[in-house]
């Protein structure tokens, strides 16, 4: 019997990309709701990766093209995290890997705020503990919604290949 468990790529391209809405509308809500800042200020941080600084507020308001450009770089960086979690958590059954999906994001927050300043200066400004909290809630999210996914491909696949049973009247 084979004791390895391959990674779900299928699976952990969907948890990416949930896990990518659930932290951008997280931070779109909690941003202004806590921190009194525009709800458009974290996609427009996130555009100045591609687009340049020229993006940054003020004014934090609604642009079609940042915030397509935000979205773009945002699912892919997403994806990418959650392939990362979700190598490290393929074995584990969901108690352990949302712990360890939790403690991921809280990895990535500290590598994308201390890390990533060196390249992207304008990070900086949104150390607080709702990026904190984001971070740790995408975690979460993409952990969680990796293994929920694989487990029902595996029972998808698992079915497939069953003969079909005739009911007895």
């Amino acid at each position: 019997m084979n004791s390895t468990v391959q990674l779900d790529w299928k699976a952990a391209t969907w948890a990416g990309i949930i896990a990518g809405f659930v932290f951008l509308a997280l931070e779109m809500v909690m941003v202004p709701l806590f921190g009194g800042g525009s709800p458009w200020g974290p996609p427009r941080m996130m555009a100045a990766i591609v687009l340049g600084e020229g993006v940054l507020p003020p004014p934090a308001t609604f642009d079609l093209g940042i915030i397509m450009a935000a979205m773009g770089l945002h699912l892919v960086l997403s994806i990418v995290y959650t392939v990362v979690f979700a190598l490290m958590v393929n074995r584990l059954s969901l108690g352990p890997a949302l712990a360890l999906g939790g403690v991921g994001g809280l990895v990535l927050y500290l590598v994308n705020f201390y890390g990533f300043t060196t390249l992207f200066p304008w990070f900086a400004m949104a150390r607080n503990w709702i990026s904190i909290f984001g971070h740790a809630v995408f975690g979460l999210v993409s952990a969680g919604a990796y293994a929920a996914i694989r487990k029902h491909h595996h029972r998808e696949e698992a079915g497939a290949g069953a003969p079909l049973r005739e009911k007895k009247a």
